[in-house]
């Protein structure tokens, strides 16, 4: 029999919850193992909390949000390294007169939204392309789109002035951009 603790079941925590917070990590994180070890943390850490557990959320929405509190304290941990180097990089799009250059300026897509598009494929190649985005960039993209943080929480988060988070912000969109352009868009 199961022991309820709480209101709390822990021992069925990783048969019930374990796939579906490592789905919610590795989205986010994208090292299998960091996001393992995330889910682990947060077992761990709900353990550790069970009896100060309320009940004013279900056990699910409790997991997730220690889950979430765990994916923002690796983002602390390592934003001041990737910060540091992502403060070297060279804008690979704009001139010294910060316009486009002429082989990144934006082309038309020349897709009909107006028709059914092919989610799935989609979301593989941008999952793809987000993965090749530098470390800092990922992260704020990330906590942006799907962690769905603002931008004054991110740069509190991550330490970074505020123009400096629109800069990644925009510089992520744009490398996102073109992988999608070559490996979906111009696929099509």
């Amino acid at each position: 029999m199961d022991t309820i603790i709480n209101g709390l079941a822990p021992a069925l925590w990783v048969d019930k919850y374990a796939d579906a917070l490592y789905a919610f990590t590795i989205v986010r994180i994208s090292d299998r193992e960091i996001a393992k070890d995330i889910v682990q943390d947060t077992f761990l850490n709900a353990w550790k909390a069970r009896e100060s557990y309320t009940g004013k959320a279900s056990e699910k929405n409790w997991l997730y949000a220690i889950c979430k509190n765990k994916i923002i304290d690796h983002y602390r941990k390592g934003a001041s390294n990737i910060v540091n180097v992502a403060a070297r990089e060279e804008n690979e799009y704009f001139d010294e007169a910060e316009h486009w250059t002429p082989d990144t300026k934006p082309g038309d897509w020349g897709l009909d939204y107006t028709q059914p598009v092919e989610k799935k494929e989609f979301y593989t190649v941008l999952e793809k392309c987000k993965t090749k985005l530098k470390e800092i960039q990922q992260t704020v993209f990330v906590m942006k789109y799907l962690d769905d943080l603002d931008s004054e929480e991110i740069c509190k988060v991550l330490d970074l002035k505020p123009s400096y988070y629109w800069v990644l912000i925009h510089r992520a969109k744009l490398h996102l951009r073109t992988c999608l352009e070559k490996n979906w868009v111009n696929v099509q």
